[in-house]
């Protein structure tokens, strides 16, 4: 019998993409809040994230047997111009689901991010001690301690992800393919590191985790630390379009964006361990990302 998960934040890019890789495991609910979409992959529920008692009323509703919460204020920008509402969201709603998942005894993945660390080391590992350098890293920084204080058994999951974007939400690799493919100014940064991983196998990686019964905090990312110029460089290889033109930039040497990381990758070593299998490198996950847009999901997921 699949296992039944519940998905915070289902309207989003991560959660939609995640459901479609795990149809064929899991019985999918996606929890919505202001944003309606209908998807063929999930059943949909109306969650109220404000409210532990509304939360656990939902996970008596729907029955799963993991949360897995998604649901937080992304934007860099948006989290430094307004730190309440980013604290709102990404801690104390995240606390919230937490401590509804206690009290129901129904297991929890926490999506984590790796902006949690001053971008002066490489490929750092859970051990690491965080340092954030903006609000949106501080908040999920917190994020993560009052999850793990409310709920010692959740599964903490730091990544930093790509997948097919929505009509309101585009991916990083979206941004890419699509300026190469028209032909507009593209600036990528030779100076920002990360370690990228394709929401497929994020999500098939963490479930397995899921079924190790893993718990704490654990890095899930690719196998290659990479430049964000060079994934540039390597989504136009695997798409077959022209890089020429995309200008190489220093985020170091911008004075009016928000302060972020120059190095945000992460050792995956902890994770490859237990699961006893490498993640991957940007090559390999291109090449499903490539695969999928045969496929028609990019214009599912485009479509809402």
């Amino acid at each position: 019998m699949n296992q039944r998960i519940l998905i915070t934040g289902g309207s989003g890019l991560l959660a939609l993409n995640w459901a479609h890789a795990v149809k064929n495991r899991c019985h999918v609910t996606l929890g919505l809040h202001k944003r309606q979409v209908v998807f063929p992959e999930a059943q949909i529920h109306q969650i109220d994230l404000e409210s532990i008692g509304a939360l656990v009323r939902s996970i008596e509703e729907v029955l799963p047997q993991q949360v897995i919460h998604m649901a937080g204020l992304t934007s860099v920008d948006r989290c430094e111009l307004e730190p309440q509402l980013a604290h709102h969201i990404n801690v104390t709603l995240a606390a919230n689901v937490a401590k509804a998942c206690a009290i129901t005894g129904v297991g929890l993945v926490h999506i984590s991010t790796d902006h949690l660390f001053s971008g002066q080391d490489s490929l750092v590992d859970e051990n690491q001690p965080i340092s954030p350098i903006n609000v949106y890293g501080q908040t999920k920084a917190e994020a993560e301690y009052q999850v793990l204080d409310a709920n010692p058994d959740a599964l903490v999951i730091r990544t930093n992800f790509y997948g097919w974007g929505t009509s309101y939400r585009k991916s990083f690799s979206d941004v890419v393919i699509n300026a190469l493919r028209i032909g507009s100014n593209l600036t990528l940064f030779q100076d920002v590191y990360y370690t990228p991983i394709l929401v497929e196998t994020l999500a098939l990686a963490v479930h397995d985790l899921i079924g190790l019964k893993a718990n704490g905090i654990f890095n899930v990312v690719g196998d290659e630390r990479i430049s964000k110029k060079d994934f540039g460089l390597k989504v136009a290889e695997e798409f077959g379009l022209e890089f020429s033109s995309v200008k190489t930039g220093l985020f170091a040497a911008q004075t009016k964006l928000i302060q972020r990381p120059l190095d945000m990758s992460l050792s995956n070593h902890k994770a490859c361990n237990l699961l006893g299998r490498r993640l991957g490198k940007t090559k390999e996950h291109l090449f499903k990302l490539h695969e999928q847009e045969i496929n028609g999901l990019k214009k599912q997921v485009s479509m809402l």
